[in-house]
C-alpha cells in the first residue's frame, strides 16, 4: 500500500534539503545556456556525468530512484503521482543538471531490462542502470529506416551461444560515454518486419563495434553513429525472447511518458530570455516587437499547460494518448519561434560575436532548434498520430503489412 502522499512529500523535501542546496534563482552564475543540444568537450561531459551520477546513486539508495517500477523489478512500486510529486519537490533544489544519456539509462533502458530481463540480467544490469553505476544508450534508429523503426536492417545471426551482428545505428545520444547499448536487430528476415526483431544488450567496447561522433551545425557532437561488423554478443545478453524485440522497443519508448523525475536540463532559450533581450536592446516599446513577444508568451503558456495535462494523466494512470504528440509539436514549434524572435531582435548581430554578453549565444539556439523537430519523434509522425487518433482520418496505405521483410527489397 502506498504511503500517504502528503507525508511522503514531507519526507522527500527533508531528504532533498539534506542532500542538495536550494535553488537560488539568481542569474549571476555566468551566462545562460541557450544551446538546444549541449556543446561541450568529452572531458567536460565526463565531469558533468560524474556529478549527476553521484546524486542519482544517493537518490536511488534513499528509495527515490525508480519510483514507478514494480518492487519485484527493482523499483519502489509507487503510482505515477508520486513521481510527479518528487519532480515538483526536486525542482526547488539545485540538482546537478542531467543529460540525455542519464535519462535514457534510468528512464528507458533500465526499466526495459527490469521488465523483460531474466533475474540474472536484472541483478547484473537493470539495477546498475537504475542506479547509474552503468550507463546505456539506445541503438534503435538506422539510416535506412527513418521514422519507420520496424524497417531496421541490422542483422543478428546465431552462432553457437553467441549472435554475430552486422549493421549501422545512428543518432545514438551519449554512445561514446555509455558502457552498454540496448540494440534492436533483425533475427528472422523471412518474418513480417515487426515480428522478426530481437533485442540485445551489447557492451560498447565489443570488438567490431565502432562509435563515430556526429558533429552538428550547432557545434556539439552528443549524437553518434555506430557501426557493427561481426560484433559478437552472448545469448545471455539477449533481452526477452527471440522475435520479441518489437514488444521490447514499444515498451521502452512508452517509458518516456512515465519515467520518474528525469530532471533533464532545459533546452534552448525561453520567453523570459527573449524578453530580457528585448529590454536590453530597448525594443519593448516597438508595437511589432510587443506583438511578437505576446504571441511567444501565449505559445509558451499553451506548451506548459499541455505538458501539465499529460503529466496529470500519467499521474492518474491514464495514457496521455495523442496529448503527448501535441505537447511534442508545441515544444518544437516554440523552440523555433523563440529563436526567430531573438534573431529578428538582433538582426545581423546574431551572426558574429560583437562582445555583448548573451547576444551571440543565440546562434546555438538557432542552429539547434530545427533538430528538435526530428528528435524524440519527428513532427510529421506526431501529426500522423493526431490525424489518425484524434481526427479519425484514414491511415496511410500499408503495402508492407504481413509481407516478409526479405521481400521488401531492403536487405
Amino acid at each position: 500500500m502506498a504511503p500517504d502522499l502528503n507525508t511522503w512529500r514531507g519526507q522527500v523535501r527533508a531528504w532533498l534539503a539534506e542532500t542538495l542546496p536550494p535553488k537560488s534563482g539568481r542569474q549571476d552564475d555566468g551566462p545562460v545556456d541557450l544551446a538546444v543540444f549541449r556543446n561541450v568537450s568529452d572531458e567536460e561531459e565526463t565531469r558533468l556525468l560524474d556529478a549527476v551520477r553521484v546524486y542519482r546513486r544517493a537518490r536511488y539508495d534513499a528509495g527515490y530512484g525508480a519510483l514507478t517500477l514494480p518492487v519485484e523489478q527493482g523499483g519502489a512500486g509507487l503510482p505515477a503521482s508520486y513521481a510527479m510529486a518528487f519532480a515538483q519537490e526536486e525542482a526547488a533544489f539545485a540538482a546537478p543538471p542531467s543529460s540525455e544519456l542519464i535519462s535514457v539509462t534510468t528512464g528507458l533502458v533500465g526499466p526495459a531490462v527490469a521488465m523483460f530481463g531474466t533475474p540474472q540480467q536484472r541483478a547484473d544490469h537493470a539495477q546498475p542502470f537504475l542506479r547509474t553505476d552503468l550507463l546505456a544508450c539506445q541503438l534503435f534508429s538506422e539510416p535506412g529506416a527513418g521514422s519507420d523503426l520496424a524497417a531496421l536492417g541490422c542483422r543478428a545471426v546465431p552462432d553457437g551461444e553467441e549472435w554475430v551482428i552486422d549493421g549501422q545505428k545512428v543518432w545514438s545520444s551519449g554512445a561514446r560515454h555509455a558502457e552498454y547499448g540496448l540494440l534492436l536487430a533483425r533475427t528472422d528476415p523471412d518474418a513480417p518486419k515487426h515480428k522478426g526483431i530481437t533485442a540485445f544488450l551489447i557492451a560498447m567496447d565489443t570488438p567490431g563495434l565502432d562509435i563515430r561522433p556526429i558533429r552538428q551545425m550547432s557545434g556539439g557532437s552528443s549524437f553518434n553513429e555506430v557501426f557493427l561488423s561481426g560484433a559478437r554478443v552472448p545469448d545471455g545478453l539477449r533481452i526477452g525472447e527471440v522475435g520479441q524485440g518489437w514488444k521490447v522497443a514499444t515498451a521502452t519508448l512508452s517509458f518516456e511518458r512515465t519515467s520518474s523525475g528525469s530532471g533533464t536540463r532545459r533546452k534552448g532559450g525561453t520567453f523570459d530570455d527573449v524578453l530580457g533581450l528585448a529590454r536590453s536592446l530597448g525594443r519593448t516599446g516597438d508595437p511589432v516587437v510587443r506583438q511578437s513577444l505576446a504571441d511567444l508568451y501565449v505559445r509558451s503558456v499553451l506548451k506548459a499547460a499541455t505538458a501539465e495535462r499529460v503529466a496529470r494523466a500519467a499521474a492518474a494512470g491514464v495514457s496521455p494518448g495523442p496529448g503527448a504528440s501535441i505537447g511534442k509539436l508545441l515544444a518544437s514549434d516554440l523552440l523555433v519561434r523563440t529563436g526567430d524572435v531573438a534573431a529578428d531582435l538582433l538582426g545581423s548581430r546574431v551572426t558574429a560575436d560583437a562582445g555583448e554578453p548573451g547576444w551571440f549565444a543565440w546562434t546555438e539556439h538557432l542552429l539547434g532548434a530545427p533538430g528538435y523537430r526530428l528528435a524524440g519523434g519527428t513532427d510529421q509522425i506526431q501529426r500522423n498520430v493526431m490525424a489518425e487518433r484524434v481526427l479519425g482520418l484514414p491511415p496511410e496505405p500499408r503495402v508492407d503489412k504481413d509481407v516478409p521483410w526479405s521481400q521488401l527489397g531492403r536487405g
